[in-house]
């Protein structure tokens, strides 16, 4: 209201009751038990403060109200009720000021009606003259003015009922906080449901632009210094209170029309994330707890489940030996000595800013370093002269051992038994967390400013960079390049080098070509003719599912748009990847990382890639990549590429130690090495392949055709991707995880080395078929990669997928593409696997948000990226790791997950001590018998 002040803000909410109360003034005795319900001793506590400002306060105040220009109804029974506070206390004059403020409270009946209110029944005039007698007595009976309550309209006094000018009191006009007020006619109690039978409102009646009913200087509590000390609260009656302050349902506070009055503006609760309700909505009291508070401060109801009774012995056994698997795995896997983020702390997690010259390159100088291949791992030493091993890595041995140890451990019995119900527990407590808190998770998310599922980062953790575009972006590639330079020769095949145009025309696709047509053009190409998109032919057929890569059926084509290392020198591959990174970039908010390949036939092929990278300038803040190795060991030997295992062995390692000792001797290499943050296996893993014994074969050794098995692959690219993360981190540069392929098809082997050796893997759903490594999978929380998708075209239908499962139980999973050219129709394969995961399973918003957060904390972008994406914090555990403005993921949520992991982490320790207690306990108390 214009030109009330800040003091006036402070005594709106004692002057709304002043001006209720002070219906006369007081003159003791019967009089003040009319206005004053003794039994509310809190109310009478405060009203009688309130009779008490004729010593000079609030008339103060609301003289000053007055002259400030409060031009608001009623304005001259303010006065006229100010110099009642001072009057004589005589019945004539007290009659006389009654008379006059019968007068101002018809104008304000009239003022009410021009507003749109409920007009005043005509009186009689037998009636107007008791009225007069009843004043001219005291008997207390006064008009009311249409700006002020009518308290004995309110508590159901007058002789018959009827209704007063301005009705009674609506109890949703109380402001928040105060006491339901009543009085007593004649000493005489009156029912509550006399008090609330007839239509009335202090609030005015809300319209389209003012949404929500606005409020005068005497009708909020907002700005209020003394509002803890207005009330006693241990005398409040709840029974007509909701927890806000508010009459409760029972008071059937309603408008002529049926709806129910709306709160005033005061008692919103407000949030600088939502905005006011056009239709004037009252907020859901759950919101109001919610936005009210900080994230950190969410309540949300915490579940708690622990066993009374002592732990059987089988299955302190079985927890024993979960620990055990734990601690191989602390003593296999790559842990950097000084985390990125107590390297590089980051106080404002401010958008970073992009890396001007990403393919500049300074010399580093060679340090004195020496390594050589012992047995297919390469060993480090600090000099040439030295016999001293810098980073001793696990023999090939102790891993096998310690691999058949994990092998054993999941075919037990009480220890499947144990993990299948510790598994099913995690699902239903999820299951309960959702029933409890899934509208609190919500709110939440509705707080949280900006954010939402479009605008969080997701990153794509599984996606090969030959299939990154989808089919239709290829088409138009191609049809481009015919188009612009037809005479551009391409490929070099059977002695003859031949142009992108000859190409097409040598293409065997009679079958298909339109009858009107002699020749082939680029007018006859689709969709449909380009035969990428796999089908129902490839569902366990990945010899199939492969052959999609040639567009049209054709090598030749593959090797012109798909391949690096080709006569163009992959220009035409090149040109198509920017294309996606630009639409990446467009998208702002996706981000993937994408898996070039290293086959091993070579030492060259890593100059090769990294001249093919910096020379085409391929960069996007968007994009890391990753290294993956076709396992293809047989192929090689059969073409005789390779003599052994160890050739290859070679040809992948030994460049990567050189650039890392000297980067001089390969510059281009040193410069992609500061993108590349994986290492990947790839291939068919539904081929047979023998469980690898303890005591194999070394590489140079291993001569025979047959591939080896997934294990040793998967070994051997660890010992010596552990060392070279020693050595490099050591000198200061960045770091290469071991992230490959498994668990998509094949023995439950694979799942089993890659628990003990890789950080994230691709795929995971045998896990599905192994309750043991699914729970420690879970502990361990190993990030998984999985594609639904993908793996509904080649070996799981969509309905069956684990995803779900997995999610539930809370295991670390995240949403890939894998092969957007075969799998996915659309621009934003991403967001695609994304919307069809949302449907299938009824995903909610703070589903996907989670899910996207796990993308972001599984790859391998950098600490300063991953603090801007998700909140400078993301490395901590629980809640405090999580930034909703950042991740749109509630608090709620990451501390349930968080407090869940942790009960299953500490169950192991506390069930074998409370055993271990339990048996010496009972021990003693035998020794104790038997003397």
């Amino acid at each position: 209201m214009i030109g009330i002040t800040a003091g006036a803000h402070r005594v709106r909410a004692r002057l709304a009751l002043f001006a209720r109360i002070l219906v006369r003034p007081s003159d003791g005795g019967e009089r003040e038990n009319e206005v004053l319900c003794p039994e509310k001793r809190g109310a009478a506590r405060f009203s009688s403060r309130l009779l008490n400002a004729r010593e000079g306060g609030y008339a103060t105040v609301v003289r000053n109200l007055i002259l400030a220009g409060h031009g608001g109804p009623g304005r001259g029974v303010l006065r006229r009720r100010l110099r009642l506070l001072h009057a004589p206390e005589d019945p004539e004059s007290a009659a006389g000021v009654r008379q006059d403020g019968g007068a101002g409270a018809g104008a304000g009946a009239r003022g009410r009606r021009l507003r749109g209110g409920v007009p005043a029944a005509p009186a009689e005039a037998p009636r107007r003259r008791r009225r007069r007698r009843l004043a001219a007595q005291g008997s207390g009976y006064r008009r009311a003015s249409a700006s002020l309550p009518d308290v004995t309209a309110m508590s159901g006094g007058g002789a018959d009922g009827d209704e007063r000018c301005n009705g009674p009191i609506a109890l949703d006009g109380i402001p928040a906080g105060l006491p339901r007020l009543q009085t007593l006619h004649e000493g005489k109690s009156t029912p509550l449901s006399s008090s609330v039978k007839r239509v009335g409102s202090l609030i005015r009646p809300t319209s389209p632009k003012s949404p929500v009913a606005s409020a005068s200087a005497f009708e909020s509590l907002e700005g209020s210094d003394d509002e803890d000390n207005m009330t006693d609260n241990a005398n409040l009656e709840t029974t007509y209170l909701h927890t806000n302050g508010n009459a409760g349902p029972d008071s059937k506070s309603l408008l002529p029309n049926g709806e129910q009055i709306p709160m005033a503006a005061s008692s919103m609760i407000r949030s600088h994330s939502v905005s006011g309700d056009l239709h004037g909505v009252q907020p859901d009291p759950i919101a109001a707890d919610i936005l009210r508070k900080e994230p950190e401060h969410e309540t949300f109801v915490r579940l708690k489940i622990s066993p009374n009774e002592a732990p059987a012995a089988d299955e302190v056994d079985s927890y024993r030996v979960l620990q055990e698997c734990l601690e191989l795995r602390k003593r296999y896997v790559f842990r950097e000595s000084i985390a990125p983020w107590e390297k590089e702390v980051i106080s404002d997690p401010s958008t970073p800013k992009p890396n001007p010259a990403p393919f500049s390159y300074t010399s580093v100088g060679k340090s004195d370093h020496y390594f050589e291949m012992q047995d297919g791992v390469v060993h480090v030493y600090p000099n040439k002269e030295s016999k001293e091993e810098l980073f001793p890595v696990a023999g090939a041995t102790t891993f096998f051992t310690d691999l058949h140890n994990i092998l054993r451990v999941i075919a037990l019995g009480n220890v499947r038994t144990l993990c299948h119900h510790r598994l099913v527990l995690l699902e239903q407590k999820f299951n309960l967390h959702l029933m409890l808190n899934a509208d609190r998770e919500f709110i939440a998310q509705k707080s949280a400013p900006h954010r939402d599922f479009y605008n969080v980062r997701k990153v794509d953790t599984h996606v090969h960079h030959s299939a990154c575009m989808n089919q239709k972006h290829l088409l138009r590639f191609i049809k481009s390049k015919l188009r612009k330079e037809p005479d551009e020769v391409v490929i070099f095949r059977d002695g003859t080098y031949l142009t992108l145009n000859e190409v097409f025309e040598s293409l065997d696709l009679s079958g298909i070509m339109l009858l009107s047509c002699i020749f082939f053009t680029r007018y006859d190409l689709n969709v449909d003719l380009l035969d990428v998109h796999a089908d129902k032919s490839t569902f366990h057929r990945f010899d199939k599912f492969n052959l999609k890569y040639n567009p049209c059926g054709q090598s030749r084509l593959r090797e012109i748009f798909l391949k690096q290392d080709n006569l163009i020198q992959g220009r035409f591959l090149a040109e198509l990847t920017k294309q996606v990174f630009s639409d990446l970039e467009a998208s702002k908010y996706q981000m993937a990382e994408y898996r070039v390949s290293i086959y091993g036939r070579k030492m060259s092929e890593w100059d090769q890639m990294a001249s093919w990278i910096v020379n085409n300038e391929l960069y996007s803040e968007n994009v890391v990549w990753l290294i993956q190795l076709p396992r293809l060991y047989n192929v090689y030997k059969e073409m005789g590429i390779v003599t052994s295992f160890q050739n290859i062995l070679d040809n992948i390692f030994i460049p990567l130690f050189e650039v890392t000792i000297d980067p001089d001797s390969h510059p281009q290499l040193h410069v992609f090495l500061k993108q590349v943050v994986g290492l990947d296996l790839v291939d068919d893993e539904s081929k047979p392949e023998r469980r690898p014994t303890k005591h194999m074969p070394t590489p140079d050794q291993w001569t025979n055709v047959f591939n080896p098995a997934f294990s040793y692959y998967a070994y051997y690219c660890y010992a010596n991707l552990y060392t070279l993360n020693k050595l490099r981190e050591l000198k200061g540069m960045t770091t290469i995880r071991f992230r490959p392929h498994s668990g998509e098809a094949g023995d439950i082997d694979h799942l089993a080395a890659t628990f003990l050796t890789s950080h994230n893997i691709a795929h995971g759903i045998n896990l599905r078929k192994s309750p043991v490594l699914q729970y420690l999978y879970y502990l361990a929380q190993i990030g998984l990669a999985m594609s639904p998708l993908s793996n509904n075209s080649l070996f799981l239908d969509y309905h069956r997928n684990p995803f779900q499962l997995f999610f539930l139980r809370g295991l670390n999973v995240s949403l890939s593409t894998d092969d957007p050219l075969q799998i996915h129709l659309t621009k934003e394969p991403l967001v695609e696997e994304y919307s069809i995961a949302a449907s299938v399973w009824k995903l909610s918003s703070c589903d996907l948000c989670e899910i996207a957060r796990n993308s972001v904390l599984q790859s391998g972008f950098s600490h300063a990226f991953k603090s801007h994406w998700i909140g400078k914090e993301y490395y901590k555990r629980g809640a405090d790791g999580n930034d909703i403005r950042r991740t749109n993921v509630p608090h709620i949520r990451i501390e349930f997950r968080d407090t869940i992991w942790r009960e299953e982490m500490q169950q192991d320790a506390v069930r074998i001590r409370s055993f271990a207690c339990f048996f010496t306990i009972n021990q003693e108390n035998l020794t104790e018998i038997c003397g």
